[in-house]
């Protein structure tokens, strides 16, 4: 996608030494855009862990890289799996980082270590490439439900999302925003409504950072407004990402994201999630009981980053001094409350047999 008409990708290979891997650091977003140097394994791990790079599609495709830069500095079998066990312990929740670097581990370990490096690359590059293709491929089936309701309402539609999960989550197009995205370009009127998304605010600043260098219509509101907008008429749908789904239809998300589910029934808003067949966990059913959620800092919560008037970027403390804070990062929505998946193989119901009927090869495994 485009920064003020600047293609980008979220993660790539240098082309002037031709091995290390640049990133934009998400954590300077909005205030500057800042791109970054990854050249070893701690890089990677650091970049991941504190959220330079986030979003589960990206998270899995910096993985890689990030096992390949490993692999420069020590390719013996042990080293490799000792640096992919590091690099799978930096997030819990997304799945898609486990998912990677068993695809890099799967194409590795038949290799003689001298081999290792270049088919590492090879590999990590067919990883980030395939979500590319995979996300505009989520754009161009949800676009679809947009231009449904656009028909049928004769004016402009309403979009709700929360968190980011637009091109800076994963590497390129996204999975939420991508129908926003193909919709826009197809000139279909639209206005998003885009949640803070505390306690990071991904919301407030890198979706309306997106969208606003995009020219995507948007608004960006508290956390709290989305139920009323919704008994109101003014969300015509609901498109959040994942970092994990079950087997059977749960997601995973950013915090919060249930509460608007649970809004979206309550008033026959459609709520649909856009995610890549990675972000699908074969191997989970109940998703409140068996995916491990990430507890983050206490801090994230009792303190804020933001532009002071005078131009600065300032961090304040906006709880009292003593007070205890929680911080779980991510919740479940149980399928029960989702309307529909969007992957890049199309649209289903958020269940098993839903699931099975885009993938039917799963039904063997």
């Amino acid at each position: 996608m485009k920064i003020d008409g600047t293609p980008y990708r979220s993660v790539w290979v240098d082309q002037q030494d031709g091995w290390s891997v640049r990133i934009l650091d998400q954590t300077r977003l909005p205030w500057s855009v800042d791109l970054l140097r990854l050249a070893t394994l701690a890089d990677a791990a650091h970049a991941i862990r504190s959220m330079q790079v986030r979003g589960a599609p990206l998270i899995g495709a910096v993985a890689a890289y990030g096992l390949a830069l490993a692999l420069r500095a020590d390719p013996t079998s042990s080293a490799m799996e000792r640096d992919a066990t590091l690099l799978n312990e930096t997030r819990p929740t997304a799945v898609n980082l486990r998912w990677a670097l068993d695809r890099m581990l799967g194409v590795l370990r038949p290799l003689k270590p001298q081999d290792r490096v270049a088919a590492a690359y090879a590999e990590a590059a067919r990883i980030a490439d395939e979500d590319a293709a995979q996300c505009e491929a989520i754009g161009t089936h949800g676009a679809e439900l947009i231009a449904d309701i656009a028909a049928r309402k004769q004016g402009r539609v309403n979009i709700l999302t929360h968190c980011n999960a637009g091109w800076l989550a994963t590497v390129d197009w996204g999975t939420a925003l991508a129908p926003v995205y193909k919709a826009f370009e197809q000139k279909i009127d639209l206005h998003v409504w885009v949640d803070e998304t505390r306690p990071r605010n991904q919301g407030a600043f890198l979706t309306a950072f997106e969208l606003g260098k995009h020219g995507v219509p948007h608004t960006v509101i508290a956390d709290n407004a989305g139920g009323h907008l919704m008994q109101h008429g003014q969300v015509d749908i609901v498109i959040v990402g994942t970092d994990r789904v079950t087997r059977t239809g749960d997601v995973a998300n950013k915090i919060g994201t249930y509460l608007k589910a649970l809004a979206a029934f309550d008033n026959n808003v459609p709520f649909w999630i856009g995610l890549p067949s990675s972000t699908i966990d074969w191997t989970v059913s109940d998703g409140v009981r068996e995916i491990p959620i990430e507890e983050r800092s206490a801090t994230e919560v009792t303190t804020i980053t933001g532009r002071a008037l005078d131009g600065s970027i300032a961090t304040v403390r906006v709880v009292p001094t003593g007070s205890a804070a929680a911080n779980p990062a991510f919740d479940v929505t149980p399928a029960r409350l989702v309307t529909g998946l969007i992957t890049e193989r199309g649209r289903c119901a958020a269940s098993e047999a839903g699931l099975l009927s885009l993938f039917p090869e799963r039904k063997a495994a």
